[in-house]
């Protein structure tokens, strides 16, 4: 047996130096510290539901933006994306142009298509800097949110029953939303570890010139990409107005800052090609026990964002200093 491979790590081995194992870690822990804080409050069936239910629209969001990262670009408009879609629905089900529940979520999917193929044009196209097009489309789309509703709302008892009755039911034992986020990731596991359009995606955020070398158109790859994320911002749309049965203008007015901070915490790279659909769901899953669980623990409304600011960070510092350890380990290995 040579030396070369009593150093090879097994794959146990691996998984333990790994991000995301880092970032279990760091949930275990902080999931511990708030179910002691809460008094035991935390793990019961009714919150682990309530913070499930309430922040799989979050989740969602949280993969079409590992997309956009990945190419080395940012959306902090999808949250007005998310806005636009579901109040469009909804208002197209207020006044009977739609009267099915499924017809409703592919509706708000292809309005949110349309928001990201313009932002993806915008970018591409009009060679504007991703985070100045998203912050102009940020306004437009929120804009137009209000706008088409007559700055106006839409009440539960003007959306279709089945509607706001998918977001509360079950399947197997599990709510429907979380049953789209489980889809929705698997989808994206796949779509970027085993399709050939996955790897150019990780190519043109890692190197654009190469890439481009390659072959690889990249104005191509940023429409794609910027037409999913908005696609899964109108899903997102619908999710979160089926939830909270009524469609207003501000709806989901700064998530955006919640789906980046997911993806951040997850391993997501802001300089492109780095991340995954895995790493990204361990960091919306952290994003929405933070979220809930300040409350629980008595710390003052005044404080919270403070506060949800600094565990992020720290969840970010632990994942980058676990990553920079992981990179020296392999350098030393190549060296062998």
């Amino acid at each position: 047996m040579n030396q070369k491979t009593l150093r090879k790590p097994g794959k146990i081995g691996e998984l333990f130096r790994s991000r995301e194992a880092s970032l279990l870690l760091v949930m275990v822990l902080l999931v511990a510290v708030i179910q002691w804080r809460s008094g035991g409050l935390f793990l019961t069936g009714d919150v682990i539901k309530n913070v499930t239910q309430n922040y799989a629209h979050t989740a969602v969001l949280a993969f079409g933006m590992l997309l956009v990262l990945l190419i080395g670009g940012i959306d902090i408009s999808i949250g007005a994306t998310l806005a636009l879609s579901g109040m469009a629905t909804c208002l197209m089900m207020r006044d009977g142009y739609i009267t099915n529940p499924l017809v409703a979520y592919l509706f708000s999917m292809l309005v949110g298509t349309v928001c990201g193929l313009v932002i993806g044009l915008i970018v591409s196209k009009g060679k504007v800097i991703p985070i100045i097009a998203t912050l102009g489309m940020q306004y437009v789309f929120r804009g137009l949110a209000y706008y088409i509703a007559g700055y106006d709302w839409v009440a539960s008892d003007e959306l279709l029953p089945g509607y706001k009755s998918f977001a509360w039911s079950s399947f197997l034992g599990i709510n429907n939303l979380v049953w789209i986020v489980l889809i929705v990731f698997v989808v994206m596991f796949v779509f970027l570890k085993w399709t050939g359009f996955g790897r150019q995606i990780y190519a043109a955020g890692s190197n654009p010139e190469a890439a481009r070398i390659s072959g690889i158109n990249i104005d191509r790859v940023k429409i794609i990409v910027y037409g999913i994320n908005g696609t899964i911002g109108g899903l997102a749309g619908a999710m979160a107005t089926s939830l909270y049965g009524n469609a207003q203008g501000s709806t989901a007015m700064g998530a955006e800052m919640d789906v980046i901070a997911a993806c951040v915490i997850g391993g997501v790279s802001l300089n492109g090609g780095q991340g995954n659909a895995f790493g990204v769901l361990l960091g919306a899953i952290t994003i929405a026990i933070i979220s809930k669980s300040l409350s629980l623990v008595g710390i003052d409304a005044f404080w919270q964002q403070a506060l949800k600011g600094a565990i992020i960070l720290v969840a970010v510092l632990v994942n980058v200093l676990v990553q920079r350890n992981v990179a020296r380990r392999a350098l030393k290995r190549r060296d062998i």
